[in-house]
Protein backbone atom coordinates (compact mmCIF):
# COMPACT_ATOMS: atom_id res chain seq x y z
CA UNK A 1 0.00 0.00 0.00
CA UNK A 2 1.05 3.61 -0.35
CA UNK A 3 -0.15 6.72 1.40
CA UNK A 4 -2.47 9.11 -0.43
CA UNK A 5 -2.10 12.90 -0.43
CA UNK A 6 -5.21 15.09 -0.25
CA UNK A 7 -5.75 18.83 -0.57
CA UNK A 8 -8.81 20.87 0.29
CA UNK A 9 -8.89 24.66 0.48
CA UNK A 10 -5.09 24.72 0.77
CA UNK A 11 -4.95 22.17 3.58
CA UNK A 12 -2.79 19.16 2.74
CA UNK A 13 -2.98 15.87 4.62
CA UNK A 14 -2.13 12.20 4.14
CA UNK A 15 -4.13 9.02 4.64
CA UNK A 16 -3.40 5.31 4.40
CA UNK A 17 -5.65 3.13 2.20
CA UNK A 18 -5.27 0.41 4.83
CA UNK A 19 -7.22 2.56 7.29
CA UNK A 20 -9.96 3.46 4.82
CA UNK A 21 -12.54 1.97 7.20
CA UNK A 22 -11.89 4.55 9.92
CA UNK A 23 -11.56 8.34 10.03
CA UNK A 24 -7.92 9.33 10.22
CA UNK A 25 -5.23 11.61 8.84
CA UNK A 26 -1.60 12.68 9.05
CA UNK A 27 -1.29 16.45 8.88
CA UNK A 28 1.36 18.50 7.08
CA UNK A 29 2.34 22.09 7.76
CA UNK A 30 0.06 23.39 4.99
CA UNK A 31 -3.38 24.88 5.34
CA UNK A 32 -3.50 26.60 8.73
CA UNK A 33 -3.39 30.19 9.95
CA UNK A 34 -0.40 30.22 12.33
CA UNK A 35 2.25 32.89 11.80
CA UNK A 36 5.99 32.17 11.39
CA UNK A 37 7.81 30.24 12.73
CA UNK A 38 4.70 28.08 13.24
CA UNK A 39 3.36 28.57 9.73
CA UNK A 40 0.87 27.38 9.07
CA UNK A 41 -1.03 24.26 10.21
CA UNK A 42 0.72 24.01 13.57
CA UNK A 43 -0.87 21.59 16.06
CA UNK A 44 1.65 22.17 18.85
CA UNK A 45 0.29 23.65 22.08
CA UNK A 46 2.45 25.46 24.62
CA UNK A 47 5.00 26.71 22.12
CA UNK A 48 4.00 30.36 21.89
CA UNK A 49 1.58 30.05 18.99
CA UNK A 50 -1.63 32.05 19.33
CA UNK A 51 -4.42 30.02 21.00
CA UNK A 52 -6.96 31.24 18.44
CA UNK A 53 -4.70 30.04 15.61
CA UNK A 54 -4.33 26.63 17.23
CA UNK A 55 -8.08 26.26 17.64
CA UNK A 56 -8.69 27.18 14.01
CA UNK A 57 -5.96 24.81 12.86
CA UNK A 58 -7.58 21.96 14.77
CA UNK A 59 -10.99 22.89 13.44
CA UNK A 60 -9.69 22.77 9.86
CA UNK A 61 -7.81 19.50 10.26
CA UNK A 62 -10.70 17.81 12.04
CA UNK A 63 -13.15 19.06 9.43
CA UNK A 64 -11.38 17.30 6.55
CA UNK A 65 -11.09 14.08 8.56
CA UNK A 66 -14.64 14.15 9.87
CA UNK A 67 -13.68 14.49 13.53
CA UNK A 68 -14.98 16.71 16.33
CA UNK A 69 -12.21 19.13 17.32
CA UNK A 70 -13.88 19.89 20.66
CA UNK A 71 -13.58 16.22 21.66
CA UNK A 72 -9.98 15.64 20.56
CA UNK A 73 -7.71 13.96 23.12
CA UNK A 74 -4.08 15.06 22.82
CA UNK A 75 -1.11 13.00 23.92
CA UNK A 76 1.27 14.56 26.42
CA UNK A 77 4.54 13.22 25.10
CA UNK A 78 7.56 12.73 27.33
CA UNK A 79 9.44 10.11 25.23
CA UNK A 80 8.40 7.29 27.55
CA UNK A 81 6.21 4.21 27.06
CA UNK A 82 2.97 4.99 28.89
CA UNK A 83 -0.18 3.88 27.05
CA UNK A 84 -3.41 5.58 28.15
CA UNK A 85 -6.81 3.96 27.71
CA UNK A 86 -8.99 6.97 26.88
CA UNK A 87 -12.66 7.27 27.85
CA UNK A 88 -15.38 9.84 27.25
CA UNK A 89 -14.10 11.68 30.33
CA UNK A 90 -10.95 12.56 28.37
CA UNK A 91 -12.80 14.36 25.57
CA UNK A 92 -11.27 17.78 24.93
CA UNK A 93 -8.15 17.27 27.02
CA UNK A 94 -5.13 19.03 25.61
CA UNK A 95 -6.80 21.87 23.75
CA UNK A 96 -9.87 22.94 25.74
CA UNK A 97 -8.86 21.30 29.02
CA UNK A 98 -5.68 20.49 30.89
CA UNK A 99 -4.16 17.05 30.46
CA UNK A 100 -4.01 15.26 33.82
CA UNK A 101 -1.71 12.59 32.42
CA UNK A 102 1.47 11.97 30.48
CA UNK A 103 1.21 9.43 27.68
CA UNK A 104 2.99 8.83 24.41
CA UNK A 105 0.28 6.43 23.22
CA UNK A 106 -3.50 6.64 23.40
CA UNK A 107 -6.04 3.88 22.75
CA UNK A 108 -9.84 3.78 22.91
CA UNK A 109 -12.97 1.97 21.83
CA UNK A 110 -15.11 5.06 22.44
CA UNK A 111 -16.79 6.53 19.39
CA UNK A 112 -16.34 10.17 18.41
CA UNK A 113 -13.19 10.48 20.52
CA UNK A 114 -10.32 11.62 18.25
CA UNK A 115 -6.86 10.59 19.44
CA UNK A 116 -3.90 12.81 18.50
CA UNK A 117 -0.14 12.27 18.64
CA UNK A 118 2.57 14.60 17.34
CA UNK A 119 5.87 14.57 15.48
CA UNK A 120 8.62 16.80 14.22
CA UNK A 121 10.80 13.81 13.17
CA UNK A 122 9.61 11.05 15.54
CA UNK A 123 7.58 8.07 14.46
CA UNK A 124 3.78 8.34 14.59
CA UNK A 125 1.66 5.23 14.20
CA UNK A 126 -2.11 4.80 13.93
CA UNK A 127 -3.77 1.49 14.82
CA UNK A 128 -7.25 0.21 13.94
CA UNK A 129 -9.11 -2.91 14.98
CA UNK A 130 -11.95 -3.29 12.46
CA UNK A 131 -13.40 -6.33 14.27
CA UNK A 132 -13.78 -4.97 17.80
CA UNK A 133 -13.87 -1.31 16.72
CA UNK A 134 -10.97 0.15 18.63
CA UNK A 135 -8.22 2.59 17.65
CA UNK A 136 -4.82 3.72 18.85
CA UNK A 137 -2.31 6.50 18.22
CA UNK A 138 1.36 6.09 19.14
CA UNK A 139 4.29 8.51 19.33
CA UNK A 140 7.48 6.48 18.93
CA UNK A 141 10.69 8.45 18.76
CA UNK A 142 13.90 6.53 19.19
CA UNK A 143 13.53 6.31 22.98
CA UNK A 144 9.95 5.09 22.78
CA UNK A 145 10.87 2.73 19.98
CA UNK A 146 13.72 1.24 22.00
CA UNK A 147 11.38 0.99 24.99
CA UNK A 148 8.86 -1.02 23.01
CA UNK A 149 5.98 1.44 23.11
CA UNK A 150 4.52 0.06 19.88
CA UNK A 151 4.34 -3.44 21.34
CA UNK A 152 2.86 -2.07 24.57
CA UNK A 153 0.13 -0.25 22.63
CA UNK A 154 -0.77 -3.46 20.76
CA UNK A 155 -0.79 -5.43 24.02
CA UNK A 156 -3.00 -2.81 25.68
CA UNK A 157 -5.52 -2.99 22.85
CA UNK A 158 -5.46 -6.78 23.15
CA UNK A 159 -6.10 -6.78 26.91
CA UNK A 160 -8.55 -3.87 27.01
CA UNK A 161 -10.57 -4.47 23.84
CA UNK A 162 -9.87 -8.13 22.93
CA UNK A 163 -8.07 -6.95 19.80
CA UNK A 164 -6.16 -9.71 18.05
CA UNK A 165 -2.80 -8.46 16.73
CA UNK A 166 -3.38 -10.43 13.51
CA UNK A 167 -6.58 -8.43 12.93
CA UNK A 168 -5.03 -5.02 13.60
CA UNK A 169 -4.24 -2.57 10.82
CA UNK A 170 -1.38 -0.07 11.22
CA UNK A 171 -0.11 2.98 9.37
CA UNK A 172 3.32 4.48 10.09
CA UNK A 173 3.35 8.16 9.19
CA UNK A 174 6.11 10.50 8.00
CA UNK A 175 9.21 10.59 10.21
CA UNK A 176 12.90 11.28 9.84
CA UNK A 177 14.42 8.81 7.38
CA UNK A 178 17.62 6.83 7.56
CA UNK A 179 19.04 9.35 5.08
CA UNK A 180 18.94 12.09 7.75
CA UNK A 181 18.78 10.32 11.13
CA UNK A 182 22.49 10.46 11.92
CA UNK A 183 23.47 9.49 15.48
CA UNK A 184 26.27 8.39 17.74
CA UNK A 185 26.41 4.83 19.00
CA UNK A 186 23.88 5.25 21.83
CA UNK A 187 20.83 4.91 19.58
CA UNK A 188 21.97 1.72 17.80
CA UNK A 189 23.01 0.27 21.16
CA UNK A 190 19.54 0.93 22.59
CA UNK A 191 17.86 -0.66 19.57
CA UNK A 192 20.06 -3.76 19.69
CA UNK A 193 19.45 -4.08 23.43
CA UNK A 194 15.71 -4.07 22.75
CA UNK A 195 15.47 -6.05 19.53
CA UNK A 196 18.73 -7.96 19.33
CA UNK A 197 19.70 -9.10 15.84
CA UNK A 198 16.31 -7.94 14.51
CA UNK A 199 17.54 -4.35 14.79
CA UNK A 200 20.68 -4.82 12.70
CA UNK A 201 19.15 -4.38 9.20
CA UNK A 202 17.90 -0.92 10.22
CA UNK A 203 21.28 0.37 11.43
CA UNK A 204 23.99 1.50 9.00
CA UNK A 205 27.40 2.85 9.99
CA UNK A 206 28.82 5.54 7.75
CA UNK A 207 32.19 6.75 8.91
CA UNK A 208 32.03 7.58 12.62
CA UNK A 209 28.25 7.98 12.64
CA UNK A 210 25.27 5.68 12.47
CA UNK A 211 22.17 6.14 10.30
CA UNK A 212 18.96 4.74 11.78
CA UNK A 213 15.80 3.61 9.98
CA UNK A 214 13.22 4.62 12.59
CA UNK A 215 10.19 3.70 10.47
CA UNK A 216 11.71 0.30 9.75
CA UNK A 217 12.33 -0.32 13.44
CA UNK A 218 8.78 0.66 14.38
CA UNK A 219 7.48 -1.65 11.64
CA UNK A 220 9.66 -4.43 13.07
CA UNK A 221 7.99 -3.91 16.46
CA UNK A 222 4.55 -4.19 14.85
CA UNK A 223 5.46 -7.46 13.15
CA UNK A 224 7.05 -8.73 16.35
CA UNK A 225 3.79 -7.89 18.14
CA UNK A 226 1.82 -10.17 15.83
CA UNK A 227 0.66 -7.94 12.98
CA UNK A 228 1.05 -9.40 9.49
CA UNK A 229 3.12 -7.56 6.86
CA UNK A 230 0.14 -6.95 4.58
CA UNK A 231 -1.60 -5.08 7.41
CA UNK A 232 1.19 -2.53 7.99
CA UNK A 233 1.50 0.54 5.76
CA UNK A 234 4.59 2.78 5.82
CA UNK A 235 4.50 6.34 4.46
CA UNK A 236 8.21 6.53 3.63
CA UNK A 237 8.47 10.33 3.51
CA UNK A 238 11.37 11.84 5.45
CA UNK A 239 10.37 14.88 7.52
CA UNK A 240 13.89 16.32 7.35
CA UNK A 241 14.01 16.04 3.54
CA UNK A 242 10.68 17.82 2.97
CA UNK A 243 10.69 21.12 4.93
CA UNK A 244 7.98 22.42 2.59
CA UNK A 245 5.58 19.77 3.96
CA UNK A 246 6.82 18.95 7.46
CA UNK A 247 8.55 20.37 10.48
CA UNK A 248 11.81 18.72 11.49
CA UNK A 249 13.39 19.18 14.90
CA UNK A 250 16.70 17.99 13.44
CA UNK A 251 16.63 20.71 10.77
CA UNK A 252 14.70 23.54 12.50
CA UNK A 253 15.31 23.23 16.25
CA UNK A 254 12.61 24.40 18.66
CA UNK A 255 11.36 27.40 16.65
CA UNK A 256 8.72 25.41 14.76
CA UNK A 257 5.36 23.73 14.89
CA UNK A 258 4.49 20.05 14.77
CA UNK A 259 2.44 17.83 12.51
CA UNK A 260 0.00 15.36 13.99
CA UNK A 261 -1.70 12.04 13.39
CA UNK A 262 -5.37 11.66 14.30
CA UNK A 263 -7.75 8.72 14.34
CA UNK A 264 -11.36 8.40 15.50
CA UNK A 265 -14.22 5.97 15.36
CA UNK A 266 -17.25 7.74 13.84
CA UNK A 267 -20.29 8.43 16.03
CA UNK A 268 -22.97 5.72 15.89
CA UNK A 269 -25.40 7.99 14.06
CA UNK A 270 -22.89 8.21 11.20
CA UNK A 271 -22.82 4.45 10.64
Amino acid sequence: MSFQTHEQNGLVWLTSPLLAGVRHGFSTRKGGISKPPFDSLNLRTGCGDAPEALRENYRRFCAVIGADADRAVLSKQVHETTVRICTAADAGKGLGQERDYTADALVTNERDLPLVVFSADCGIILLYDPIHQAVGAVHAGWRGCAGGIVEKAVQTMESAFASSPRELLAAIGPCIGQCCFETDGDVPAAMEAALGAEAVPFLKKRGLKWHVDLAGLNRRWLLRSGLTPDRVDVCGLCTACHPDLFWSHRKMGEARGVQGAMITLPPREAL
